[in-house]
């Protein structure tokens, strides 16, 4: 008997991951189809591609910055209000981003839906590491990962190879009507996603300088500065990529998408036997070994190499990120003892100020070129690459460390 409620509950500890994952694939899907529309809603609005360019940045840095407070209250208030509110959030302003005017519209909603829907990703990783110990986190932060680079790249492909049918407008709907059957999914897990806990003693200052706490230690430090540095190189690459395949190239908007299609793939089929791998071996090779390759793929596109070669590099710049941000997040779920909201909503900020931050310092270096863009980032990465190897020595198997993070 006790045997069978144990399955039970592993049955419905699965099937909550894959509801997370289509929560999180969704969420990255709307995030990243607007990226090879650029040149399109350029023409539609009439403002310069760096213009319209803003949208993605708009989205992604409140999104980061919200996250800090989106755990805090998950901690305070419980997961399950803070999810399935933000989730909720997302569905709407999803779809009153299709009702914009102007890219000032457009711009602004984007900005509202990145503050109102940041608080479902950081709370499905805060949850894995309250559903599977340390041991076994590895393949579900992989399914969680390759949800999101999952998103990335079919959001880029069929963003593209839609919007010919049905408007850039019917995709934002669309998207929305999926994140409500999504959220009507979660409903029935409502007690796994957990309760307000017992009320956090201290004040708002305390909870905050518990930030401080986090990136004091030397693993905290190195591993949160790691999820800033490459998300930065990623959304960087990422988000100029579809203006890139339309100069170098002259793709349309369906070419783009087939040429970006690569970017996610490594992490949809591969994102769990990565983690597996993490698991039994540990991190200390895979994490400096994914930044490397990350910044090979992003100089091969520097080389004036043919269409095939160019998007065998995505794929590769792909397999770069899917080696390195769901292995950091796996270090994260043990560095906040009983604050697990607050340490990845922690990350959650890192990853997604990053991926604005990186979308903006790439279209700035725009003017000098691609090539010179291009290859700034590229040796920036390599060298993140080769500083790793020692920093993340200890990263081994038998590392399971809990509580606050301690000196490294």
């Amino acid at each position: 008997m006790a045997e069978a409620l144990d399955r039970a509950g592993e049955d419905q500890r699965e099937r909550l991951l894959r509801v997370l994952s289509a929560a999180t694939f969704l969420i990255f899907f709307q995030a990243y189809m607007v990226a090879p529309l650029i040149p399109r809603l350029s023409s539609v609005f009439a403002v310069s591609g760096q213009t319209i360019g803003l949208i993605v940045p708009a989205y992604m840095i409140p999104y980061g910055v919200s996250t800090l407070f989106y755990g805090l209250l998950s901690d305070r208030l419980g997961r399950r209000r803070i999810m399935l509110a933000s989730l909720l959030a997302f569905v709407v302003l999803t779809a009153l981003t299709a009702t914009a005017q102007s890219a000032a519209q457009m711009i602004l909603w984007r900005l509202a839906t990145g503050l109102g829907a940041s608080g479902v990703v950081p709370l499905a990783l805060a949850m894995i590491g309250t559903l599977f110990p340390y041991a076994q986190r590895g393949r579900p932060l992989g399914w969680l990962f390759g949800a999101m680079a999952g998103g990335m790249a079919f959001g880029s492909t069929f963003g593209a190879l839609i919007e010919p049918f049905i408007g850039w407008r019917g995709i934002f709907l669309v998207v929305s009507l999926l994140g409500a059957g999504v959220l009507g999914l979660l409903v029935p897990y409502q007690r796994l996603l957990g309760e307000a806990p017992p009320a956090t003693s201290g004040t708002l200052r305390d909870l905050f300088a518990a930030y401080g706490s986090l990136l004091g230690p030397g693993r905290g430090r190195r591993t949160y500065a790691y999820v800033l540095l490459n998300a930065v190189f990623h959304s960087g690459v990422f988000t100029w990529l579809g203006l890139y395949f339309f100069r170098r190239y002259g793709l349309g908007e369906v070419g783009i998408g087939l040429a970006l299609l690569g970017y996610g793939v490594p992490g949809f089929l591969l994102g769990p036997p990565i983690g597996r791998l993490a698991d039994r071996w540990g991190r200390r090779w895979l994490v400096p070994a994914g930044l490397g390759i990350a910044a090979l793929a992003a100089g091969v596109l520097i080389c004036d190499v043919s269409l095939v070669v160019a998007a065998v590099a995505v794929t590769l710049l792909s397999l770069g990120y899917d080696m390195t941000q769901p292995l950091l997040a796996g270090i994260v779920t043990v560095l906040g003892g009983q604050r697990g909201g607050q340490a990845m909503g922690l990350n959650v900020f890192m990853l997604f100020t990053g991926f604005g931050l990186g979308s903006l310092l790439f279209g700035a270096a725009l003017p000098l070129g691609f090539e010179a863009a291009l290859a700034l980032f590229s040796i920036v990465q390599l060298g993140a690459a080769v500083v790793a190897l020692p920093l993340f020595r200890s990263e081994t198997a038998q590392r399971a460390q809990t509580g606050p993070p301690q000196p490294a």
